[in-house]
């Protein structure tokens, strides 16, 4: 290949194969949190809307919400949500917390949805 065929297709394949641009984005993760109440007689109601207020505020979106009994008529709310990957799950806990007649929270399962 003589050397001014070897220029042109240096000219050519720079055009033709650019690298694109990579952009990586972060992924949605689907949460279940187990919310424990007070005592039996809390309003799991109040507690299971003020739960998905939070999540919709902030940025996750609501999939299924169960009361899963526990002993002597105290029953747990089974939160399960999608939540971004790039926002703190520390964050939804504590605000979780900080709802009226709430003993508990804990994080029982975290799965990558896509």
């Amino acid at each position: 290949m003589s050397l001014k065929k070897l220029k042109r297709f240096e000219i050519l394949t720079k055009k033709v194969y650019k690298p694109k641009e990579i952009i990586l984005t972060m992924g949605t993760a689907g949460i279940k949190i187990k919310i424990m109440p007070t005592s039996p007689s809390a309003n799991l109601e109040h507690i299971k809307k003020s739960a998905m207020k939070l999540v919709e505020k902030e940025g996750g979106r609501n999939r299924n919400y169960e009361e899963e009994p526990i002993a002597f008529g105290l029953k747990a709310i089974i939160a399960f949500f999608e939540w971004p990957e790039e926002k703190e799950l520390e964050m939804i806990e504590e605000e979780f917390s900080k709802i009226p007649e709430v003993n508990s929270v804990q994080v029982i399962d975290m799965r990558k949805i896509d």
